[in-house]
This record gives structure tokens, sequence and C-alpha cells, in this order.
């Protein structure tokens, strides 16, 4: 076998490189899982459908029949990370160029940035309930406002800040480890004892079968097809960037496995238990309350307080690891891999997500709903694109060595590094699927714009690289880890010839 060039220094580095080790196996897939499913906005999803009126077990079939679908959608993206072993950013680089690559991860990257911020500010307002609870004579320092956050506020979120910050950056395998053990299992443990409490508490008042609020059977059917779309829709960030995670899988079993059981198993279950403790507020405190920081402080007892601050604490962590740091580190490193590495591009997430203010972004419904949520709009497109151009286009032969380098006649460098075909594709289904998201005329199909969006892009792409493409691969995919030299050729030192020190005289400048 022909040994390739060494790696361009302008796509390569050893986070970008595919993965020297493959250590999560079934159970970190599936603590992997628990760790973003079990985030309070998940809680939430799923209690706000039982308050909207939609049944106990509409709710948990809704939820079931969405998360099937996104299991699936996980599959597919996890074989190609399995295979190829790169991260997005790379793997991306087969459809939109080796360049053109900055396109998708850099959309990805500017959404998860805000979303890191959010979510860490949302943990830091449990910082503040748990030092007031442990400090009340510090409350006097929560009532004033700097850029917006009290100085309390602030010292709070630097703290969350620099705590997730010396976390995060000590590399994937330490994530690996941190997840695995802590931010998955802590809060199964917590809604669980609340499930119990509320129970037992109500002493058998609660009803899984009734609507609360009386919706028709036309009704319960549309919220039901709404809740399946908005649940795929709200995995669509982590089926884009999968690869991410799936490239240090040892097979294929263990990112299936881990994905069936961290997904339509757990997740329905964690439903269930939100449906649960819901159903149980109402007979208990005689008012829904969706809002599991809520339930905590209605129990009124500092220990439970304490447990259940903590314990919010510790989700927000988890999903901040899984959803909206590891994708923009790499999508960062992934722009100038010369100098920036998974570390370096983990500090610029984390010091943007200072920058943005967070807490002026989530106080503003507007710029949720038109800057975040038209980015949303994106993600179908940008998945539809990798997933045709892997499975339909190139029937997963993917040159990973190739997606290194930034020879004009390589297999991926198309037009000076970019790939029009997946801008055409891109570009006109991005618009749409916004339009349908943002614009109130299509309020009715706004939950389902992610499904216009991937359905067009996947067939304009389809259509444009089938007619410029000589010849498309046939047969089966391959199941087969894809052999690659990138990390051992870049690695090699380069041979210099010595020379005898008496060789070597200084050039007469001319003239002299």
């Amino acid at each position: 076998m022909t040994t390739p060039p060494k790696p361009d220094p302008r796509l390569y580095n050893e986070d970008l490189a595919p993965a020297p080790e493959r250590k999560w196996g079934t159970y970190s897939i599936f603590a992997l899982w628990m760790s973003d499913t079990h985030a309070i906005s998940n809680y939430a999803f799923a209690a706000s459908l039982f308050v909207l009126g939609l049944p106990a077990w509409e709710v948990f079939l809704a939820l079931l029949v969405g998360i099937s679908l996104v299991y699936w959608l996980m599959n597919r993206m996890g074989h190609a990370g399995h295979r190829t072993g790169v991260p997005y950013p790379v793997l991306a680089r087969a459809s939109w160029g080796v360049y053109g690559a900055n396109i998708p991860a850099l959309l990805r990257a500017v959404m998860a940035v805000a979303w890191y911020g959010i979510q860490t500010w949302l943990a830091s307002t449990a910082v503040v309930l748990l030092t007031l609870q442990v400090a009340p004579g510090l409350d006097a320092y929560n009532h004033n406002s700097v850029l917006g956050l009290s100085t309390l506020g602030w010292i709070a979120f630097l703290v969350m800040w620099g705590l997730q910050a010396a976390l995060l950056t000590r590399g994937m395998e330490f994530i690996r480890k941190v997840q695995d053990f802590a931010t998955g299992p802590v809060v199964w443990l917590v809604v669980l004892a609340l499930a119990v409490y509320l129970v037992a508490e109500a002493d058998g008042g609660i009803s899984l079968t009734r609507s609360l609020t009386g919706l028709s059977g036309s009704a319960q059917v549309e919220q039901s097809l709404i809740a399946v779309s908005l649940t795929v829709a709200t995995f669509l960030t982590l089926v884009l960037n999968y690869a991410d995670f799936a490239r240090f899988t040892p097979d294929h079993r263990s990112y299936r496995r881990g994905n069936l059981i961290g997904l339509p198993v757990n997740f329905t279950a964690f439903a269930v238990v939100a449906v649960l403790v819901t159903a149980g507020t109402i007979s208990v405190f005689g008012e829904a309350i969706y809002d599991p920081v809520k339930v905590i402080e209605k129990i009124d007892n500092p220990v439970v307080t304490v447990i259940g601050a903590v314990s919010f604490i510790i989700a927000t962590i988890g999903i901040n690891v899984v959803a909206n740091f590891v994708s923009p580190a790499y999508d960062f490193a992934n722009l100038a891999p010369k100098y920036l590495n998974f570390k370096r591009g983990g500090m610029i997430t984390a010091v943007l997500a200072i920058v943005v203010m967070p807490w002026k972004l989530y106080s503003s419904a507007l710029v949720i709903q038109y800057f975040l949520g038209a980015l949303g709009a994106f993600l179908g497109p940008l998945v539809a694109i990798l997933l045709v151009d892997y499975y339909l286009i190139r029937r997963g032969r993917i040159d990973v060595d190739a997606l290194f380098s930034a020879d004009r006649a390589g297999e991926y460098f198309y037009r000076k590094g970019y790939n029009p075909k997946a801008v055409v594709a891109f570009l006109p289904a991005a618009v749409v699927s916004a339009a349908l998201a943002l614009v109130p005329a299509f309020g009715a199909v706004a939950p389902f714009s992610w499904i216009f969006g991937m359905g067009l892009a996947g067939g304009l792409y389809a259509l444009v690289s089938r007619r410029g493409r000589e010849t498309t691969a046939v047969g089966p995919v391959p199941e087969d880890i894809i052999t690659s030299q990138v990390r051992g050729v870049a690695e090699q030192e380069p041979a210099v010839a010595e020379a005898p020190v008496a060789a070597v005289r200084p050039v007469p400048a001319e003239g002299s």
C-alpha cells in the first residue's frame, strides 16, 4: 500500500484525526443519553404535554414514537462516525468540501455557544438558590444589577463557568468518565425520589387516563403529532454531531445498544416519571407544576432544596457536555487545526458564552424565536445533506485520508475546497424551513418545519450530485472500520539529510 502524503496542517491535528482509542462501550453511550435526556427542559416538555390536556398514555406514546425516530437517525449517523473515526466537521468535508465544511460547523457552533451560555446561566440560578439556603445573609448582594445580573448572580455564573471549564477541557476520555458515574445517574435518583414522595402523598389520587383540559379527540391527535415532531427537532442538534461520540465506539453493537437503552427506553421512562410527578403536584399542591425546581421549592425542606439544587447543577453540566460543548470545541478546532485543538476550541466556546450575555438572550422571547429558532431550522437540511451523501451517493465509501488533503486533485477538494452542490441544496431548503418556523402565517406547520427542510435539502442534494457524478457507488454500505494512515503519516519525523559541517559555506553576495 502506498503511503499517502502528509496531511495538510490547515486540515489536521490529533483531535480531528481518526480516534486512536475506542473506549466508549454500550454503557458509556447509555450514560451519554442519560446526561442529555435528563435535562430539566426535557422533563418540562413531557410534563407540559400532560398539563396541556393529553392523557398520560398519549404523552408516553407520542414521545416513544418521536424518540424512536431519533433512535433510527442516531444509528444512521453513528454508522458513519464509527466507521470513519472522525468528528462531525471532518466528516462533513466529504459533502461540503475540505474548507466548505466550516459552513455547517460554524452554524452549529453559533447555536451551541448560545445554548451553552444559557444552560450555564440557568445552572447558576440554582447556585444562587443553594447559596441563599446556606447563607441567607448574602441576599443583600442579590438585588443590584451589573449588566443585567446581580453581584451574587455574577459570582454564581462565574463559579459555574469555571467549574465547567475545568472539567470539560480535560478531553473526551475524562468527559466519558464523568458522565458514566455522575451526571446521568444522579438526576435519575432525584426525580425518582420526587415521584415516590408525591405518589405517596397523593394517596392514590392520581389519574393517568383523563385529559386535564378536556381536549377533544381531534385536538389530542394534533397535539400528539406536534409532540412527535418537536421531540425529533429537539434532538437534531445531536443527530448532526453524533459522529463526535460514535467515533470512539469499538463496534457497531456498542452505539446501537447504547442508543436503544438510552433513547427509546430511558427517555420514555424519564417522561413517565415527569408525568407522575406533575400529576402528583395536582393532588398534593392543588396545581400542576411542571418545573421540578419549583416542585422542590414547594416541598419547603432545606435538605430537599440543597439536594435538588445540586442535582440541577449536575444535570446542567451533563446537558452542556453532550449538546453544547463537544460540538463547538471540534467546530472551532476545524477552523484552524494548526493553532486550535479540542481544548482551545472548548475555551473559545466558554469565553464566547460569557460575551453573549446569555441571561439577556434568554429573557428576550424575540431573540430566542428569531435567532436560535432560525438556526435550529437549518439543522434538518444539514442532517439530510450528510446522510444522503454518505448512504445514497457514496454508499459508505469514504477515503478518510483524503479528508485531510488540500490537494487540488483530491476527492473532496471540489471547487477551491468548497462543494457548490451542497450550497445549492442547503440554501433554498434552509430558507423554506426558516420561513415555515418563523413566519406567523405558517404557524400551523411551524413544528414540522424541519421535515420540509430535511426533505427538500436531501432531494436537491441527491438530484444535483447524481447528475454531476459520473459514477455513483453501488452495493451495500460496508460495516468495517475504514483503514486510515493519516495519523501515522502525520507523526512521522521528516527525513533530513545530515551534511558535514565543513561542506556548509556562506554564499558570497553578488558583486563582492
